[in-house]
C-alpha cells in the first residue's frame, strides 16, 4: 500500500504497540513494529508504571515506523483506563503513575460510598463501582498523605504521552469518562465529586474529543527521531473506545472487546442511569462522535494468563495452540469460579487462588493445567452469558448476536463457548480492533475517510471474521 501512513501507539497494561496504518481507497492494512513489555518500578512504596521507560519504548517504535513508512501522517496515542499521573506547572511529571493493581485502594471504595452514597455517586456519573476506578484511587492518594502541593494538573495515561510527545496539556473525552469524575450527561468533571475526596478541581485539564489535532512533535524530539514535524491527533484514547469504534456492529447485536479485561456491552446513544442498571453493575462510557458504550467491565483473560505465568514457573511452557488443543480435549469442568471475585485482581499465585476459590466453594479444582483453563474460560463465557442476559433485561432490547475483538477473539474455544453459553452467534475480529480504531480516527481527521461509517466498511472488508453458531 502507499496511501497515508498513520502511527497507532496501543499501549496496554501488559505490553505496548506501536503499529503502522496504512489506508488505501477502501482498504487498511496494519503492520506492528515495536513491541515491548511494560516497564514497571517501585517508587514511595507503590508499583508504579515508569513512564520514563514507557516513553523510550514509544519513541523508538515511532523512529522504526517513520523508517518504514517514509513519512508519517499523524501519530496517536490509546491506552487502558484509569491510570493517571500528575504534572506541575511547568510540565513536570512529579512522580511515575501508580499502577491500579497496587493495593492502595484496598478499602476505599468503601471509603468513597461513605462520603457519596452509591445511587448519588451511579446517578452523577453512570460508572461501576471499581476499587481501582481514579476517584477511588484519588481518595487513596490524599488520604494517605501523597497529593502533591506542587500538583498543576492530572493527564491520564495517554494525555501524558500525548503531553510528552507534543506538549499538549488536554485530557481525551473517552478515557477521562473511565475515571468516575465525570459527570454522565454533560461530559463535564464534577468538581464536587472531586471536592469531595480532597482534590482540587482547577488540577482537571480542559476536555477535548476523539479526532482532535492536539499539535505537533516537539522539534527536538522530532530531530531525534528522524521524524519531521508530525502532527499528533488525538484517537479515542481509552483502548476499548478505539476497539468499539473498530467493531462493525450490526443493529442489535453486542461487542465483548476480549483480552486482559472483557467489557461487554453494547454501543447506545445516551447513558442509561436507572437503579437496574447500576444494581447490574453497568458503566456508562464515552465513546466516539457521542455514543456511549453501556457496557459491564468484567475479568477476561487475566486470570488465565496469570495461571500460565505460574505454569511456567514451575517448568511447564505451553504455547496457546497447544494449551487451547489440551484444553478441547479436557472433560468439561464440575463447577466454575465467578471471575469477578476481587480476590482474582491481583494475587500472588493465580492457580493457588483459583483451587481456593473452588473448594470453598466444596468444589474439587483439577490437577492438570489444561482443565483448570478450561474451566476458567468457561466460566469467562458463562459470565459473559449472564451480563449479556442483564443486558436484555436493564435495556429492554433484544439481541441479534455478539461480535467478539480484540486478542481473546483469536481464542476460538473462548468463542464456541460464549455462543454456547449465551445462545447467541458469535463473530469474532478483528484482532487488531484498538489499533484500528485508533488508525481509523487518525484517518478520519487526516481527510482519508469521510466517517466512521466509511471507516468500518473499510475494516470489514480488509479483516474478514469468523463465524461460531450457537450450540
Amino acid at each position: 500500500m502507499s496511501g497515508p501512513a498513520f502511527a497507532a501507539v496501543d499501549l496496554g497494561a501488559g505490553s505496548g504497540r506501536v503499529i503502522l496504518g496504512r489506508v488505501e481507497g477502501e482498504a487498511i492494512a496494519l503492520d506492528e513494529v515495536h513491541r515491548f513489555v511494560q516497564p514497571t518500578c517501585q517508587g514511595g512504596g507503590r508499583d508504579r508504571w515508569s513512564l520514563g521507560a514507557m516513553f523510550a519504548e514509544v519513541a523508538r517504535g515511532l523512529a522504526l515506523a517513520g523508517e518504514r513508512a517514509g513519512e508519517l501522517a499523524s501519530i496517536g496515542v490509546d491506552t487502558w483506563g484509569v491510570d493517571f499521573g500528575l504534572i506541575d506547572a511547568e510540565g513536570r511529571l512529579l512522580a511515575d503513575p501508580v499502577r491500579y493493581r497496587d493495593p492502595r485502594t484496598d478499602g476505599m471504595l468503601e471509603e468513597l460510598h461513605a462520603l457519596v452514597p452509591r445511587a448519588e455517586l451511579y446517578a452523577r456519573t453512570g460508572i461501576q463501582f471499581q476499587p481501582f476506578n481514579t476517584l477511588v484511587q484519588l481518595l487513596a492518594q490524599v488520604r494517605q498523605g501523597e497529593w502533591p502541593e506542587e500538583a498543576a494538573t492530572l493527564l491520564m495515561m495517554p494525555d501524558l504521552i500525548h503531553h510528552l510527545l507534543c506538549g499538549s496539556r488536554s485530557g481525551e473525552l473517552t478515557i477521562a469518562s473511565t475515571s468516575m469524575a465525570l459527570e454522565a450527561r454533560s461530559r463535564t468533571w464534577d468538581r464536587g465529586l472531586l471536592e469531595a475526596v480532597g482534590v482540587p478541581g482547577e488540577v482537571m485539564p480542559e476536555l477535548v474529543g476523539p479526532g482532535t489535532l492536539l499539535g505537533r512533535l516537539k522539534p527536538a524530539l522530532a530531530e531525534e527521531l528522524g521524524l519531521g514535524a508530525v502532527p499528533v491527533v488525538c484517537p479515542a484514547a481509552h483502548d476499548t473506545a478505539s476497539a468499539v469504534a473498530a467493531t462493525p456492529l450490526e443493529e442489535g447485536w453486542a461487542f465483548v472487546s476480549s483480552g486482559t479485561w472483557s467489557l461487554v456491552g453494547i454501543e447506545a446513544p445516551e447513558p442509561v442511569l436507572s437503579e437496574e442498571a447500576m444494581e447490574g453493575g453497568f458503566t456508562n462510557e464515552a465513546g466516539v462522535f457521542g455514543t456511549t458504550r453501556f457496557l459491564v467491565n468484567c475479568a477476561g483473560l487475566w486470570i488465565l494468563e496469570s495461571c500460565r505465568e505460574v505454569w511456567r514457573s514451575r517448568g511447564l511452557d505451553l504455547d496457546h495452540a497447544e494449551l487451547l488443543r489440551r484444553v478441547a480435549a479436557s472433560p468439561s469442568p464440575e463447577a466454575l469460579i465467578d471471575p469477578d471475585d476481587l480476590r482474582f485482581l491481583h494475587p500472588e499465585d493465580m492457580v493457588a487462588e483459583v483451587r481456593a476459590h473452588l473448594e470453598e466453594r466444596g468444589a474439587r479444582a483439577p490437577e492438570d493445567p489444561a482443565a483448570l483453563a478450561r474451566l476458567i474460560l468457561e466460566s469467562i463465557a458463562r459470565r459473559t452469558a449472564q451480563i449479556l442476559e442483564r443486558l436484555r433485561e436493564v435495556t429492554g432490547r433484544s439481541l441479534s448476536g455478539v461480535h467478539v475483538v480484540g486478542g481473546g477473539s483469536q481464542n476460538d474455544f473462548l468463542n464456541q463457548a460464549i455462543a454456547d453459553a449465551s445462545g447467541l452467534p458469535v463473530r469474532a475480529g478483528p484482532v487488531e480492533a484498538t489499533a484500528l480504531g485508533n488508525v481509523c480516527l487518525q484517518a478520519i481527521q487526516a481527510g482519508a475517510f469521510k466517517d466512521l461509517a466509511e471507516a468500518r466498511a473499510a475494516i470489514v472488508r480488509s479483516f474478514p471474521c469468523r463465524e461460531f453458531g450457537a450450540g
